[in-house]
């Protein structure tokens, strides 16, 4: 499978690259928090992932009546009943929990084992932690008699094992009725107290984020307000937290709670985003008559975080271990939220906040519209799409108006294509963070999303990191974030390039097909002329081959009776070239209209015309290839009307397509030029160097003259790159720096640096100013 960047490969220079960088020249300052990192409750990222708690279910709140998670050997009966266990040993039997799939425990580190319940009689529990099949620790305990009792004591492993188990021994005839059972590693990072996992924890302070944001993403809304993130209820007793569903698939028990963000946030030495419920779900919204709760918990949250020990919720704060504040300084209100319910809720927590804690900075969502009920200081906007769309809009900010709110990109990754996070996305998102650098005196944050990714349970993909029970690696994406935040520029000097080559890619070769998106159509007439031989599908029957959904046959015309997305039926004919499409289409019901494919070479690679796309709203051109799809052009205002025939026409070409509707041309459309080659320069005060970023998104080598103004020196200069020729190539568990950042070298000659940069390719060099560079 050949992607458009790999067939791009034949566009190069024929003569160097060339950026003349002036560092006595300041443009403007970078923002000190452009690169950061965002938090959310997703892929175990915090339960079965940094909070390192060993046992899942510990409150036994993930079901109402089945122990989730728990195994329940025979002779053993055994119910939940009010958020307890309440065991009954018939005969002798045990109860086993694998954690998250699979406990990791190591040879002589300690764990802090708790066990809360009510034991009405005395007896004794035999524990045991387990690799499996073998013991690795074991103690018998005698059990206090009494309701809610605790016991406390500490597993020391004989042997590690990355798939162990604590087993509890049930003797016949008890009873006992658990409440909490917990298991926790006291080599957490710094040693806090419920503190986070080490490994994920250095992964996170190597990419030296200067803001956290958190607690999400969609977790922060919930599916529904009953499930919506509220902080004070995870800021109390570990066994009384209130454990959540997760609209991600999972319970949630809050361990990792509000207090313990903060400390995150404080450990890696990054200031605080805190994302607040604006009293939106995904699925319902609080009456603004209803709405004096969350604007008073964002008020307080401000205050848990900041307020001094003597204040209501800063004396919290300080009775759970932390007198001094935490120094919040970002609140984001509400998260991808939009529309006129967002309108009012945004302002009346704005003007809360801005009235009592005027210092807190602001961020707005910029969904389905930015709010105008009140003042914006910074939107937040996520962009999610194909390696093509970051190589095409890595000069986006190049023009944005500077009149208007600051830019956080609080989410972006790219999503199409990318494999499990494979190379070229990186690449992508290393030429689209060059713009964001570029222009930080606009763009002042971003944070690539989603961090955290345990590999047993991904309901997102890719993530930057990835982890089981043990391990952990980085993408290639992981690596692109970590070169950036690590050669930060604190200002962007003035610079210039010239003889830069743009990727352009022939549309496919391939033949014709009809479609849907959760409607129902029909089609008929279909004709395909080419070479000035016209072939009409009378028996489209047999013509045609159906790819997905529910098709229809009736004489010449087709029809497609399933509500799915994206049903295809095709004609495939791998060689045509140039040909024309002619055919009649009628929407019988549905949501949105047709999809007319053109260059068909098989489900992953084509191009199509939408029309009546986006909820009935637009129409557009997109182009697939390699299962990566973008768009072609500019998408325009449509609207398909029901029970009414179309006429569409198709003139397309390798190097054009023309699509008309009802006789008008709606589309003439070359293949879009995609740029290849992407930089920024600015200066570190700090080290007094000059960093040069250069990404090259083509499949041969170019060679590259950096040249310095006013300088005439010659100097070896120490260089990193970040680089493979296969595009496709991902890291893993097993080979988790399969691709990772090497060392490289260069050399200055009468003021020209002049490099050949590689395929694929994110370059960093960092040249020191005491080297007789001007400034």
């Amino acid at each position: 499978m050949v992607s458009i960047f790999a067939a791009a490969a034949l566009f190069q220079t024929s003569k160097p690259i060339s950026i003349t960088v002036d560092p006595s020249q300041i443009v403007h300052s970078v923002s000190k928090d452009l690169y950061g990192i965002f938090f959310e409750e997703i892929n175990c990222a915090g339960d079965g992932g940094i909070y390192p708690e060993l046992v899942r279910n510990r409150s036994f709140d993930d079901s109402e009546n089945r122990p989730n998670h728990w195994e329940i050997s025979s002779g053993l009966e055994a119910d939940v009943e009010n958020g307890k266990l309440v065991v009954i040993g018939h005969d002798s039997g045990v109860i086993t929990n694998k954690g998250y799939w699979g406990m990791n425990l190591e040879k002589g580190q300690k764990y802090t084992l708790q066990i809360t319940g009510d034991f009405p009689a005395e007896s004794q529990m035999t524990i045991e932690a387990t690799n499996g099949s073998k013991s690795v620790w074991n103690s018998t305990i005698k059990l206090p008699v009494g309701m809610g009792r605790t016991i406390v004591t500490s597993i020391t492993p004989t042997a590690s094992t990355s798939t162990g188990a604590l087993a509890l021994k049930v003797p016949k005839g008890q009873k006992l009725s658990l409440d909490y059972v917990s298991v926790f590693p006291t080599n957490t990072f710094k040693g806090r107290k419920n503190g986070l996992r080490p490994g994920l924890m250095t992964m996170l302070t190597d990419m030296k984020p200067a803001f956290v944001r958190f607690p999400g993403g969609c977790w922060v809304e919930g599916d529904r307000m009953d499930s919506a993130y509220r902080w004070k209820t995870t800021i109390n007793n570990l066994e009384t937290r209130r454990t959540v569903p997760n609209l991600w698939g999972y319970k949630s028990t809050n361990g990792l709670g509000y207090h313990e963000y903060l400390q995150m946030c404080e450990d890696l030495n990054s200031v605080p985003l805190f994302v607040v419920n604006c009293g939106m779900s995904h699925k319902e919204t609080v009456p603004l008559n209803q709405m004096d709760e969350y604007v008073q918990d964002a008020l307080d949250a401000i205050e848990y975080a900041n307020g001094p020990a003597t204040s209501k919720w800063g004396s919290v704060r300080a009775s759970n271990g932390h007198p001094k504040p935490f120094n919040l300084k970002y609140l984001e209100i509400g998260n991808e939220n939009g529309g006129p319910a967002y309108n009012d809720r945004y302002k009346l927590i704005f003007d809360a906040v801005k009235k009592r804690y005027p210092e807190i900075v602001t961020i707005a969502d910029v969904w389905g519209g930015t709010p105008t009920s009140a003042p914006i200081e910074i939107i937040d906007e996520h962009y999610y799409s194909d390696p093509g769309f970051f190589f095409r809009n890595a000069n986006r900010y190049d023009s944005y108006d500077r009149k208007g709110p600051k830019v956080y990109v609080g989410e972006y990754a790219v999503t199409q294509g990318a494999g499990s996070g494979n190379h070229i996305a990186a690449i992508a998102e290393a030429a689209f963070m060059t713009g964001m650098e570029r222009n930080s005196d606009h763009v002042v944050m971003s944070s690539y999303a989603p961090l955290f990714a345990n590999v047993n349970l991904k309901s997102w993909n890719p993530d930057l990191i990835y982890f089981d029970s043990s391990r952990v690696y980085g993408t290639p994406s992981y690596y692109v974030q970590k070169l950036f935040s690590q050669n930060r520029a604190t200002d962007i000097v003035r610079s210039s390039i010239s003889s830069v080559p743009d990727a352009i890619t022939p549309f496919p070769s391939g033949g014709i097909g009809v479609g849907t998106w959760s409607t129902k159509s029909e089609f008929k007439d279909i004709t395909m002329t080419e070479n000035g031989v016209t072939k009409s599908f009378d028996n489209p029957k047999t013509d045609l081959k159906s790819v997905t959904g529910s098709w229809e046959y009736e004489g010449n015309t087709i029809r497609q009776t399933s509500m799915e997305d994206g049903t295809r039926s095709v004609f495939p004919s791998s060689n045509s070239k140039n040909y024309t499409l002619k055919l009649k289409a009628k929407k019988i019901s549905g949501d949105e209209g047709f999809l007319i494919t053109v260059g068909y070479k098989d489900r992953d690679n084509y191009l199509w015309l939408n029309l009546g796309g986006w909820q009935n709203s637009q129409h557009g051109l997109e182009y697939a290839v390699a299962g990566s799809k973008s768009e072609v052009g500019r998408r325009i205002p449509g609207k398909i009307e029901t029970g009414r025939w179309y006429d569409v026409e198709i003139v397309y070409a390798p190097d054009r397509v023309i699509c008309k509707l009802d006789g008008r041309v709606i589309f003439d459309q070359k293949p879009v030029a995609t740029p290849s080659f992407f930089y920024t320069a600015g200066i570190d005060r700090a080290k007094n160097d000059l960093v040069v970023k250069i990404v090259q998104g083509l499949g041969t080598p170019q060679d590259v003259i950096v040249q310095l103004a006013n300088s005439s020196t010659t100097a070896a200069v120490k260089g990193t790159i970040l680089s493979n020729n296969d595009i496709h190539a991902e890291n893993s568990l097993e080979n988790p720096k399969k691709i990772a950042p090497k060392t490289t070298t260069g050399r200055i000659q009468n003021g020209k640096l002049e490099f050949t940069a590689q395929p694929y390719s994110l370059t960093i060099f960092r040249i020191p100013m005491k080297q007789g560079l001007a400034r």
